[in-house]
Parts: structure tokens; sequence; C-alpha cells
């Protein structure tokens, strides 16, 4: 929407001169096409409440778990000697 400037000092939006202005629509035959019906929210019966927040705290539950395996695995003695091995290798490529 352009704006005008008037010598009040405010700025109005822009009006157009006829009512007769070309209109171009973006999806031709959108305006002909029948509405679509909003569906109506289905109402959750008492089993399913709370479901989301459930398997959210299934899926932190597994996470953490999973992040606990990767600690044990990874403070291990022969995985720090391969990292480090790996490291000190890839620093002494030319």
């Amino acid at each position: 929407m352009s704006l005008n400037q008037n010598g009040l000092g405010g700025a109005q939006p822009a009006r157009q001169e006829s009512d007769d202005a070309e209109v171009r629509e973006i999806y031709p035959g959108a305006s002909t096409a029948p509405r679509v019906k909003m569906r109506q929210r289905k109402r959750l019966t008492g089993s399913e409440v709370g479901m989301a927040t459930a398997e959210y705290a299934i899926a932190t539950l597994a996470a953490v778990g999973f992040a606990g395996i990767l600690v044990f695995i990874l403070r291990s003695d022969e995985v720090r000697g391969f990292l480090l091995n790996l490291i000190r290798t890839a620093l002494a490529l030319p």
C-alpha cells in the first residue's frame, strides 16, 4: 500500500480514483470454486489425554539412556586410546 503525505504531517493510505480498477486473480477460477469446510476438532477421549506428553517423556528417557551409554563407552581406556591415536595421526599428516 502506498502512502500519501499531506500537508498536515500525517501519512494516509492512497485511495483509488475509481472502483473500476482491474483485479487479477492469482489463481484463475478460485473465486468460483466451492468453499472448503473447516473440520471440527475431535475431542480427545479419556484414554488419549496427555498422550503427547507421555511420548515426549519416553523419547527423553531414551535419549538420556543413549547418552549414558555413550559416556560409558567413551570413558573406557580402549576407546580413549583409539581416539587419541586418531587425533595424533591426523595432526601428524603433512
